[in-house]
């Protein structure tokens, strides 16, 4: 494959590439000597297991694979223990050694389910970080000022704002910079809450008198109310690791709009592909709910197999079979406080009923129905993080997305 095809499948699913012109270079250089590029990904292993944002990176990392090149999946063990302070407003709490390493070899568990093992090296920085000295850190510590360091958005917003910013909080991006000078990267791929972190090891690179890596960012892949980017903290998340018939409801219970995201970042189907569908969708040549359910046959498929791909499309359609729902269903978003919602209170602050006493009425009567279920009891409880179909009395039906307030 020649270099513009090669770019051709580096650039889908990518926001930046800095520079495009180092990486051609690179490339060439790459195939002239036959020497693979090294190409890393840094994770904190923050929560036990891996979710659909996630994919849109790891996807990029397979793409590289492919192509010939090395992946180095690197786990930040050691950063871990610091938390990753990207996109907050305040200090992030430190995981234990014990959370850290049960999280980090979930990790490991799967990746695999996308990359080739051949073609992974798998490393923590605590390798090099445990052996580092004090001296050693006030050495790195020197090669970037405070000023640089308050040019990040978040670190700046809170300067400002006169919130706390500790100093352990600047080691982060310095810590993750280093890595790639240990690693000698010639590519770093992030998501685009990552960029400075990712420049800031370019220029680290240059200062140990290495050739700096090439920059990709890839875009935050949103959750499933379709509006904040997928997050286990904020429970709007599609797990890898969940059951088929979690992951494939899940992927059906997401709007139209977002179904296209999800085909453009997550499938392997091709570009020309995907605008084919979308132009069959807006002409109305094919249903939306065929789309999706294609989309989530593939992505239950990619991590547990067609059979149980199969067997999980059938239980759905076993709910939903018979149900004659309208064609537009009104989608909402609620917050919750806890981990649960009360059924009668979630129908009244879902404006399906006027008063939690007229939604319990309605409950004892046998008029509610979430997923297709008919409701038998009164105190149900809805977890958050997950979509509902509603249906109450002959007509009204909503779509919920119930969030757990962050």
């Amino acid at each position: 494959m020649d270099i513009e095809g090669v770019l051709r499948i580096i650039r889908r699913g990518v926001v930046e590439i800095i520079t495009e012109q180092e990486l051609r270079k690179k490339l060439k250089k790459s195939e002239q000597t036959e020497r693979p590029l090294t190409i890393k990904a840094g994770f904190d292993p923050t929560a036990p297991d891996l979710h659909m944002g996630h994919i849109v990176l790891i996807k990029k990392l397979k793409d590289f694979q492919e192509l010939g090149h090395q992946v180095v999946f690197l786990i930040g063990d050691f950063t871990g223990m610091i938390g990753d302070p990207s996109g907050r407003s305040e200090t992030r709490k430190p995981l234990s050694q014990e959370e850290v390493e049960a999280n980090a070899e979930t990790y490991r568990q799967q990746i695999f389910k996308i990359l080739d093992p051949k073609k992974t090296t798998i490393v923590f920085n605590s390798q090099w970080m445990r052996k580092m000295s004090a001296a050693n850190l006030i050495e790195l510590s020197s090669k970037y000022t405070v000023a640089r360091m308050l040019e990040r958005d978040d670190f700046h917003k809170r300067f400002i704002e006169r919130r706390a910013i500790s100093i352990h909080e600047f080691l982060y991006p310095l810590i993750q910079g280093y890595d790639s000078v240990e690693l000698k990267a010639d590519v770093e791929i992030g998501g685009t809450d990552q960029k400075f972190n990712l420049l800031l090891g370019r220029d680290l690179q240059r200062e140990y008198g290495l050739e700096p890596q090439i920059v990709i960012t890839t875009p935050l892949l949103e959750g499933l109310n379709g509006k904040t980017k997928m997050s286990k903290s904020l429970n709007n998340y599609i797990g890898i690791d969940e059951a088929p018939q979690e992951m494939f409801g899940k992927i059906m219970s997401i709007s139209d709009d977002l179904m296209m995201r999800y085909y453009e970042l997550l499938s392997e189907l091709s570009i020309r592909e995907v605008e084919s569908l979308r132009r069959r969708l807006v002409q109305g040549k094919e249903h939306p709910r065929e789309a999706k359910r294609r989309l989530a046959m593939e992505l239950v498929s990619r991590f547990h197999g067609h059979k149980e791909a199969e067997r999980a499309a059938n239980e759905f359609d076993a709910v939903f079979r018979d149900k004659k729902f309208p064609k537009k269903i009104e989608e909402v978003t609620l917050c919750w406080d806890k981990e649960a919602a009360w059924l009668p209170k979630l129908l009244t602050q879902a404006e399906l009923c006027t008063s939690t006493s007229g939604a319990r009425r309605m409950i004892e009567q046998g008029g509610v129905e979430v997923n297709g279920n008919r409701v038998t009891g009164v105190d149900l409880e809805l977890a958050t993080g997950f979509t509902y179909l509603i249906k109450v009395g002959k007509r009204r039906f909503k779509k919920i997305h119930l969030l757990k307030k962050s």
